[in-house]
Parts: structure tokens; C-alpha cells; sequence
């Protein structure tokens, strides 16, 4: 039989027990607010490799691919890191450093050959003694800034695509940190946790609403027969929004298992009912990470 244990989800730490929540910030972190209503919790996160760490308020998406540099007729691996909450846009874009390396000087000028930089608003920067440049944008309609920075093995593009004076741009500028023996979470390809889906609806942590959601059922999930023949046991793990009209949406898979053993836990999560989390005497929704063990 499937036992369905519900685990928290990273970064905040909640326990659940007979359908009440117990929330509190992850050790080592502060609040960092990025508007004068929405705590967030911000927490460090890097990228193997990649040579820098910065503090975000969720565990960000990331996409690689490989770009045809212009000039050198060649494909480049570039990175980009990217979330948002409050309205405001984080993102970090990694470049390959060509051979011969490029400066930062070239490699401003060739960002800079479509965008929105006012190169007026200059500012030098030195990051554990990486040289940098920063940048406004000359759009004051939707206000963003950047810094670039440039070592032998990599370019670095930090934008925060909001208001130079909001907590959270701050945040995120004054945690970077440049060097080999960065530390934090370690980002992988993915979606990320974002806290504001596609359709611009804002979802919450634990920590963040009034009450929490009520389960008013939680369906098993059916072991697949080839799954009990070939004797295969294990555990899926999903990450799910309960959502602000009480059904189980946006269901990402972070383990999986084979036999139609993930299909059926995502089966089983979509047919769970609940009341809503509650904020500020609405309906919200909000991150849970779901894990179903499989173990007949």
C-alpha cells in the first residue's frame, strides 16, 4: 500500500501535524522585505562551476544553452538564472569567456549593442576583486539596473528589472559574490519555485498566510501491477500548488520512479480536495512539496 507523507518544502521548514503548521525561518537567514507588506525569505544559491553566489527569495529557474557569438562564428554555453516576486524581475546570465578572453569593457559594449543602457549612469564596481560596471536603464517606465562583471573563464550579467530604492533590488546586488569556492544551494536545470506563476498570480509560502490549507480528502495513490511484478519500491517526490479554488495545480516532478508509479502519485495529488490557505480573509495558493512512498 502507498503511504502519502507530506514533507516540507525548501527553503522554509514546515512541519505538519493533524492538519496544523509550524513555521519558522531557515537557520542563518534574515528576513529581507520586498515591499513593505511581503516578508520573504531570502536564502543563497549558486551554480556548479559557475564561479558566483547571490541571495534570491525562491530556488530559481535555470535554462542552458549554446549561442552563436557573432564575431567569432562559434557557439558559446550561457546560463540564465531567473525569478521574480513583488513585481520585480531577478536574473543572472552566465557567458563562456571566449579565447581570446574578452574585458569587461568588451563585453559591456557588446551588451549594450541591444539595450536600453544609459551609459551615463556608470559606476564602478569591485566584487572579492573582480572588477565590474554598473548601469540603470534608460526606460524610467520600468526601471532596472545592471552589473557586469568579466573573469578569465566567465562573463557575468546581473539585472534586477525594478526600482533601484525597492528592498529586495538591494538585496540582491549587495549579496553577490564572485570566486571558485562559492557556497549555497546548488541550482540545476528546471523551473525553480517561482512565486508568482505565469498568469501573474502571486503563491505563498507557509510562513506567509494566516491559515494553512484544511485537506478535506487525500486519495492513495494505485501501485501500478508492473511495478508490484518486476517488485519495485521507492518514492516520488512532487512539488505542487494547492491552489486559491481548492484544486492541486502546477505539478512538477522532483523524483521519479518507473512503471507508472510517478503517473499514478501525480493521479493521486490531483484528486487530494482542501480548503484554500487563507491571507488577509482571502483564498490564496500556496507551495507544497507532496512524497509518496511506495513500499508493498
Amino acid at each position: 500500500m502507498a503511504h502519502l507523507r507530506r514533507i516540507p518544502l525548501l527553503p522554509c521548514i514546515i512541519v505538519l501535524a493533524a492538519l496544523g503548521v509550524m513555521a519558522q525561518a531557515p537557520a542563518g537567514d534574515q528576513p529581507s522585505r520586498v515591499n513593505h507588506d511581503e516578508p520573504v525569505w531570502w536564502k543563497r544559491y549558486t551554480v556548479k562551476d559557475e564561479g558566483f553566489s547571490v541571495k534570491l527569495p525562491t530556488l530559481p529557474a535555470m535554462t542552458t544553452s549554446k549561442v552563436l557569438h557573432a564575431r567569432l562564428q562559434k557557439e558559446l554555453v550561457q546560463r540564465q538564472i531567473k525569478t521574480s516576486v513583488g513585481g520585480v524581475v531577478f536574473t543572472i546570465d552566465v557567458f563562456e569567456n571566449p579565447t581570446p578572453s574578452q574585458s569587461l569593457q568588451e563585453f559591456v559594449a557588446e551588451q549594450n549593442a541591444d539595450s536600453t543602457l544609459d551609459l551615463t549612469t556608470e559606476r564602478n564596481l569591485n566584487v572579492n576583486g573582480v572588477a565590474g560596471k554598473e548601469y540603470s536603464h534608460r526606460n524610467k517606465t520600468y526601471p532596472a539596473t545592471t552589473q557586469f562583471f568579466a573573469t578569465e573563464r566567465r562573463l557575468y550579467r546581473f539585472t534586477a528589472n525594478g526600482p533601484a530604492e525597492n528592498a529586495g533590488v538591494k538585496q540582491f546586488f549587495s549579496s553577490i559574490v564572485l570566486g571558485d569556492k562559492t557556497e549555497g544551494i546548488k541550482v540545476v536545470e528546471g523551473p525553480g519555485i517561482p512565486l508568482e506563476l505565469d498568469t501573474g498570480e502571486r503563491v505563498f509560502r507557509g510562513s506567509e498566510v494566516d491559515t494553512k490549507p484544511r485537506l478535506l480528502n487525500r486519495p492513495e495513490p494505485v501501485p501500478p501491477g508492473a511495478a508490484r511484478t518486476n517488485d519495485v519500491r521507492g518514492v516520488v517526490v512532487l512539488r505542487v500548488v494547492f491552489s486559491a479554488n481548492g484544486t492541486v495545480t502546477n505539478v512538477r516532478v522532483i523524483a521519479g520512479l518507473p512503471y507508472g508509479m510517478t503517473e499514478s502519485a501525480i493521479d493521486a495529488a490531483r484528486r487530494i480536495r482542501f480548503v484554500p490557505a487563507m491571507k488577509d480573509g482571502n483564498p490564496v495558493s500556496m507551495w507544497m512539496q507532496l512524497e509518496y512512498n511506495f513500499n508493498f
